[in-house]
């Protein structure tokens, strides 16, 4: 078998919403579709990927550096050992040949974008949703059915006073869920513990509610919101600082007892070794929040597992960043401790298949070949534009 095409777009996310640190008004999205000359049900089998929010689209490396490769790949360097299905890793090697350590800033997303379409091939080649793939392959079969999810929300709009940001929370518990998010630091402490509050008295109680600062804080400020925020009893306090200073977030954690999070801004194995070495983490308490979609897809985020179970860390510390299709099957078929959703914003990626509701905090997934993204039907509009 052989790769016969691959095909990018670029598609906007227009969500005029901001956090503490960007707004996301211009913010893009790179959309590929690799196609292969293995037929299902008559049709060529296709996979499909995206990036996550919070970066732009990398259609410049993707057409200039990894496209390339895949394409003056020769056929067998790609394939299984059977030659019956593309080997994940083996496509992964060839995307990062001749390309040096470090720098994991944007070319890691280019490669999760085509990681991500591969794996999907993969599993519609095998003709079982991915998250089965992977429980055969990385879990001994076990798999989980449903998978928990939190309701990524509350960002700063335009004239949105709190009464409007209840009403958001309102919706997604309404909805199904049990834990809601919102940011902060990009308003002053006062102003934000009057939102939290807010949040709180609609969620019912601070368990039920996780902060995001989007690495806005020095290392003082982020002191002071911890020092507000421990009475309410969070679900978690997120990204304080910069997701590089180590040494705040460890100093950090000598000031705050609850959960914290981050991890959704660090790109390789290595950034996430030196999270769990220097940060400060407390593998029985926090949460780690890596996004294949941003680095290197799920190749990479198999090394990065490893990792975290030889420091004694357990997959169920981790809640991917990204609120898609494709970290939820991660979560199912590798058993991590849940995934993000955005409900409302960063149409049509964000989200779930159609029919599957949220229930107490859960979802399930849809019984479709691949990551599933067909019974997305906006979100496959756009992929089938491509294919």
């Amino acid at each position: 078998m052989r790769i016969t095409a691959i095909r990018q777009a670029v598609a906007p996310l227009n969500s005029a919403i901001s956090n503490a640190y960007i707004d996301f008004s211009k913010m893009t999205a790179s959309v590929v579709a690799v196609v292969t000359d293995v037929k299902r049900d008559g049709k060529f089998v296709t996979g499909y990927g995206f990036n996550s929010n919070g970066r732009y689209a990398q259609a410049g490396l993707l057409r200039e550096r990894f496209i390339p490769r895949l394409m003056e790949a020769a056929p067998a360097a790609l394939v299984n050992d059977a030659g019956d299905n593309l080997d994940p890793h083996k496509v992964w090697a060839t995307l990062m040949a001749n390309e040096k350590p470090g720098g994991h800033g944007e070319r890691s997303v280019a490669v999760g974008v085509l990681d991500m379409a591969v794996w999907d091939a993969v599993a519609k080649i095998e003709n079982k949703p991915l998250y089965r793939v992977l429980g055969e392959r990385y879990r001994g079969g076990a798999v989980d059915d449903k998978v928990f999810i939190y309701a990524a929300g509350g960002y700063y709009y335009p004239s949105k006073n709190l009464t409007a940001l209840q009403d958001e929370m309102k919706k997604y518990l309404d909805l199904g869920y049990s834990v809601v998010k919102m940011k902060i630091g990009g308003a002053s402490l006062a102003e934000d513990i009057k939102r939290i509050e807010a949040v709180i008295k609609i969620a019912g109680a601070g368990k039920n509610v996780a902060v995001d600062a989007n690495g806005r804080f020095d290392l003082k400020t982020a002191i002071e919101y911890a020092r507000a925020l421990e009475p309410y009893g969070l679900f978690w306090y997120e990204e304080a600082g910069d997701p590089l200073d180590f040494q705040l977030q460890a100093e950090l954690a000598s000031h705050y007892k609850g959960p914290m999070a981050t991890g959704e801004n660090l790109f390789s194995t290595l950034d996430a070794r030196n999270l769990i070495r220097h940060g400060g983490m407390r593998a029985e308490r926090d949460w780690l929040q890596f996004d294949c979609a941003l680095s290197y897809g799920l190749v990479e985020y198999l090394r990065t597992v490893e990792m975290l179970k030889a420091n004694a860390w357990s997959p169920r510390r981790c809640i991917p960043h990204g609120g898609h299709q494709m970290s939820l099957n991660i979560a199912a078929g590798l058993g991590l401790g849940g995934n993000e959703s955005y409900p409302d914003v960063f149409q049509p990626f964000g989200g779930f298949a159609d029919e599957t509701p949220v229930e107490n905090g859960y979802v399930g997934l849809p019984q479709v070949p691949g990551v599933g993204f067909e019974a997305k039907a906006k979100l496959y509009a756009v992929m089938r534009s491509l294919a």
